[in-house]
């Protein structure tokens, strides 16, 4: 479990300590049985090409669940997710490396609650990024 982060210690433009995931063909197929997503892009390579794509390709939810546990790691156990979202803007393949990446753009004291913005997204190997997104954790103030 990750230390406790504060709302004190976080600056505007501190960067969130990058994750880089390593995701495999079996891992989508898991993800497809948990969530019962089972559109062949995700499984069947010829089905996937058939479509006009490279390969099989990661879930859209599955990369958002790689920014949530980005952003929730990073805040530690007494942190609370508020907001989470991301666009899907590229694909990307198993067997090639994502890094999870963020930066804080905002903190700020709301109705009691210490808050943080974070831009967040997901880049492939060439450093273009494939999912970016947006969130708020509220922190407790020390």
């Amino acid at each position: 479990m990750s230390a406790q982060l504060v709302w004190d210690d976080v600056d505007e433009g501190m960067e969130i300590p990058p994750v880089v995931r390593h995701p495999s063909s079996q891992q989508l197929v898991k993800y497809a049985g948990a969530s019962g997503d089972y559109y062949q892009i995700h499984y069947d390579k010829d089905f996937a090409q058939s479509t006009g794509l490279e390969d099989i390709i990661l879930h859209g939810a599955l990369k958002n669940a790689f920014l949530g546990s980005l952003v929730t790691d990073w805040m530690g156990p007494r942190g609370n997710l508020r907001k989470l979202s991301c666009q899907y803007r590229g694909m990307d393949i198993p067997g090639r490396p994502i890094t999870a990446r963020g930066v804080v753009t905002g903190k700020y004291e709301d109705d009691g609650e210490y808050l943080v913005d974070c831009e967040i997204w997901l880049e492939n190997e060439e450093g273009q990024r494939t999912t970016p997104g947006r969130a708020t954790v509220s922190l407790p103030k020390s």
